[in-house]
């Protein structure tokens, strides 16, 4: 199966892209500052793990 970098230049559907995401699974960052005037009033600070479930690879819970 080739890598989502192969997908470059193509139409993909977003059904498509998804299954290769939750196939093999992908870590997700991030950061928000919402500021006023230089002053940062919220900061969040976003982490995310996405990977598929199977019979074969349970959940750890």
């Amino acid at each position: 199966m080739p890598g989502l970098g192969d997908l470059a230049g193509r139409q993909v559907a977003l059904i498509d892209i998804l299954d290769r995401l939750l196939t093999g699974g992908a870590v997700l960052t991030g950061d928000l500052v919402l500021s006023v005037a230089d002053v940062d009033l919220v900061r969040i600070n976003l982490r995310a793990v996405i990977h598929s479930i199977t019979p074969d690879d349970p959940a750890p819970w």
